[in-house]
């Protein structure tokens, strides 16, 4: 198994998504990139405590390539916004890659500068690839919101 992490806006609409990709064995919502130890889902909310909201995915890489799981980021999320996905505002929104092998920042990077010349965005892509850090799972309530909560469509554009 291998694992993966990417921030995309609000944490509940993006681990559904992944979590319906074949290869794709566990998913769990969370925090990553700030300074705080042990962070709180209010604590992340106010913008203070540097972290995004991640989902952090357990693959098979046998079954899924990393590869596809970029594919997958670019088209869940706009990644031309900074600090923000829809409605949501804030750091804690941030589009962001937290890469665990340099493999994953080799391909994350080529991936990044191949959507830029070629993904008909209209502004830059503003997308952090920075080193896998502390992941802090957030509390139970907010793991598969989704699926908790009988919703069927995420809003991924």
């Amino acid at each position: 198994m291998a694992t993966a992490t990417f921030a995309a806006g609000c944490f509940w609409g993006v681990e559904h998504t992944f979590s319906r990709v074949p290869g794709v064995v566990q998913t769990t919502v969370g925090f990553m990139g700030g300074t705080k130890d042990v962070p709180t889902y209010a604590e992340v909310c106010t913008g203070l405590s540097g972290h995004a909201e991640v989902v952090q995915l357990e693959y098979d890489p046998a079954v899924v390539a990393y590869e596809h799981l970029l594919d997958v980021f670019w088209n869940a999320h706009d990644p031309t916004t900074l600090n923000r996905q829809g409605p949501d505002i804030g750091p804690q929104y941030r589009s962001a890659i937290f890469h665990h092998a340099p493999e994953q920042e080799a391909a994350a990077r080529a991936s990044k500068t191949m959507r830029a010349a070629n993904g008909g965005h209209a502004r830059p892509i503003v997308t952090e690839i920075t080193p896998a850090g502390a992941f802090w799972p957030a509390e139970e309530r907010h793991q598969h919101y989704y699926a908790k909560h009988g919703l069927v469509d995420c809003g991924a554009r």
